[in-house]
């Protein structure tokens, strides 16, 4: 079967790309590598990259040699880490120094957040000086800041150069979001920006700096990422400069470098809340795979054991009340979904920067009163259910007060946890959920047969 088999329409890339992976990965041995030879002529460096991923560990090496070597390293740099990892460990001494000799600046500090020191000290000393000074220059930035992840290729002039350069230079330069030119002083410090409308109506003798019109919004190196990317979504531009803390131009942030970054960092929180990195691999060996997510399930196993513990202390009334094991995880769930949604809400307002101390006490009282309604209204509900459904009008009020009180915790929880976590410097969307969850189930059960306890024994 061949690309051109497919029924799909072709106007519909997601889709396409789909199929493309389907009837890669379907194929076997010469009929795979055949239909993979139609691919690399067709797709770009992601979606080749895409596909591989797709591909059991083998096949994917098999595959990934097929691919031009002028193309391997964007092929690579656009793998999540963990299955790059899995093809550089496959290649050989020279092929390795063949891929680390071609890595630029930008490429160095993605790969170096996930490769062995050895890997990177030998790339360090494969590439150029003034690439191993870019990347020591980014390198100094952590991992949380825009300056680490600035693209160092731009257009920069001084200020007595004239419109002409600079219009040459734009219709030599063929670089991805280039729609401006920086202007620096005889220090590299960042002066202005002008786009490149204002420079092709320009008088052709004029200087670049006597046709400035608009000020620019500049980032500082030292700014969050999900601050600088929320600058740049703001502005009218595809890039903005980005200077170190004595205003020099290191570089600057594109649009898309902007949406890679967002995307990463909320395919990190979905994958967070399973205890899982972003940079998983679809087909990471099994015992690795097995290794990490075993912490987390003893970590969730220790809450679960907290859970049951608060359960045994009401053995005497469960003996007598059989009808209460049945009912205790409808208390449990509907506190940890009430939770979850105040826990989803808060995560993506800090995300945000709309979170602080000035109005955490409004957002506080806010969720607690959509809580309480929230209780009264399902213990109403759930309690008529399981009166009727028992026949037991006292159980039914057992039920409804202990929905109320853990509706209206869990609102509490899933405001304070965040924050309290965010003073710890821990990650909220990768602990708050099993912490929140633990709380909802602790207290839905102290309350549920803790109230039980009063009316039957």
């Amino acid at each position: 079967m061949t690309l051109s088999d497919s029924n799909v329409p072709q106007d519909d890339p997601i889709q396409d790309v789909g199929q493309m992976i389907q009837s890669v990965t379907q194929a076997d041995g010469e009929a795979q590598a055949e239909l993979f030879d139609e691919v690399l002529e067709e797709l770009d460096a992601g979606t080749i990259a895409l596909l591989l991923e797709s591909l059991p560990l083998e096949q994917r090496y098999q595959r990934w040699l097929q691919v031009e070597e002028s193309e391997r390293v964007d092929v690579l740099s656009e793998m999540r880490a963990e299955a790059r990892f899995s093809i550089l460990r496959q290649l050989d001494e020279a092929q390795l120094d063949s891929i680390f000799a071609s890595l630029t600046p930008e490429a160095m500090i993605d790969w170096s957040d996930s490769l062995p020191d050895r890997y990177i000290e030998r790339a360090l000393e494969l590439v150029s000086h003034r690439h191993r000074e870019r990347y020591e220059l980014f390198d100094q930035y952590s991992d949380n800041q825009i300056g680490r992840y600035v693209d160092h290729q731009l257009l920069a002039l001084t200020t007595d150069a004239t419109v002409m350069q600079a219009q040459r230079f734009f219709r030599r330069t063929a670089l991805d979001c280039c729609s401006s030119v920086f202007l620096v002083d005889e220090n590299d410090k960042y002066v202005a920006s002008i786009n490149r409308y204002q420079v092709f109506r320009a008088e052709p003798e004029a200087k670049l700096v006597d046709i400035v019109e608009d000020e620019w919004r500049v980032l500082r190196a030292d700014m969050s990422l999900l601050d600088a990317v929320e600058a740049i979504e703001h502005s009218a531009v595809t890039e903005l400069p980005v200077v170190d803390a004595d205003g020099v131009l290191i570089g600057r942030l594109t649009l898309r470098t902007a949406t890679a970054l967002v995307r990463e960092h909320y395919e990190a929180q979905m994958m967070a809340h399973a205890g899982m990195d972003e940079s998983a691999d679809l087909f990471a060996p099994v015992f690795s795979g097995a290794k990490r997510r075993a912490v987390w399930l003893g970590i969730n196993l220790l809450t679960a054991f907290l859970a049951s513990a608060t359960i045994g202390m009401f053995e005497n009334v469960l003996d007598k009340v059989v009808a209460l094991a049945v009912l205790m995880p409808i208390v449990a769930s509907m506190g940890g979904i009430a939770g979850s949604q105040t826990l989803t809400l808060m995560i993506r307002g800090m995300a945000m920067g709309q979170v602080s101390i000035g109005n955490l006490l409004a957002l506080l009282r806010n969720e607690l009163a959509i809580g309480a309604i929230n209780g009264v209204a399902w213990s109403f509900v759930i309690g008529a259910v399981a009166g009727w459904w028992f026949g037991d009008v006292t159980m039914g009020i057992t039920i409804g007060i202990a929905i109320l009180i853990n509706l209206v915790i869990a609102a509490m929880a899933g405001v304070a946890i965040p924050m309290l976590l965010q003073k710890l410097n821990q990650d909220a969307a990768l602990s708050g959920s099993v912490i929140l969850t633990t709380v909802t189930d602790v207290v839905g059960f102290f309350a549920f047969l803790g109230v039980a306890s009063m009316f039957y024994l």
